[in-house]
C-alpha cells in the first residue's frame, strides 16, 4: 500500500498540541515526516475548526491562530463541498465528522491512508486506515 499522502485526523492533531502522552510522540513523528517532506499530510476544514475550538478553551485566540498557522505551513487542507456533506449524511458512518473526513479524503483522489486512533470509526472506509503507531511501524520497514 502506497502511503505518502495521509489525512491526519483530529485526535492525532490534538494529541500533538495537547501533548497527550503516550500518543503525542507518534503525532510529533508524523508531523516531523510532513515537515521533512517525506510524507504529505492533510487535514480538512472541519479538523481545523475543531482543533481551533478545543485549543481556544485553554489558550488565547492569538496563540491558537499562531499554532494553526504553523501547522498549515507543513500540511495541506482538503476541500469540502455539498457533495461530500450529502455523502456523509447518507453513509453508514456512526460519526458524522468522521464521515466528512472520509469522503473528503476519497474525493481528493490522492489520499492513501487516514491516520487516526479511532480506526473502528472508519470501518466502512474505502481508504486504508491506520493508527499513527502502526503507520510509523509500516513505513519504517520500507
Amino acid at each position: 500500500m502506497k502511503m505518502d499522502h495521509v489525512l491526519i485526523d483530529t485526535d492525532v492533531i490534538l494529541d500533538f498540541f495537547f501533548d497527550r502522552k503516550p500518543f503525542s510522540e507518534d503525532g510529533a513523528r508524523i508531523l516531523s515526516l510532513c515537515e521533512a517532506g517525506k510524507i504529505k499530510g492533510f487535514i480538512t476544514p472541519v479538523i481545523c475548526s475543531n482543533s481551533y475550538y478545543l485549543l481556544n478553551q485553554t489558550a488565547s485566540h492569538k496563540k491558537v491562530v499562531e499554532k494553526l498557522g504553523q501547522l498549515l505551513n507543513i500540511i495541506g487542507v482538503l476541500s469540502m463541498d455539498r457533495e461530500i456533506v450529502i455523502q456523509a449524511l447518507g453513509s453508514g458512518f456512526n460519526d458524522f465528522e468522521d464521515a466528512l473526513q472520509n469522503f473528503s479524503a476519497i474525493k481528493s483522489g490522492f489520499i492513501n491512508v487516514i491516520l487516526t486512533r479511532n480506526v473502528k470509526d472508519y470501518k466502512g472506509s474505502a481508504i486504508g486506515v491506520l493508527t499513527p503507531e502502526n503507520f510509523l511501524k509500516l513505513i519504517a520497514t520500507r
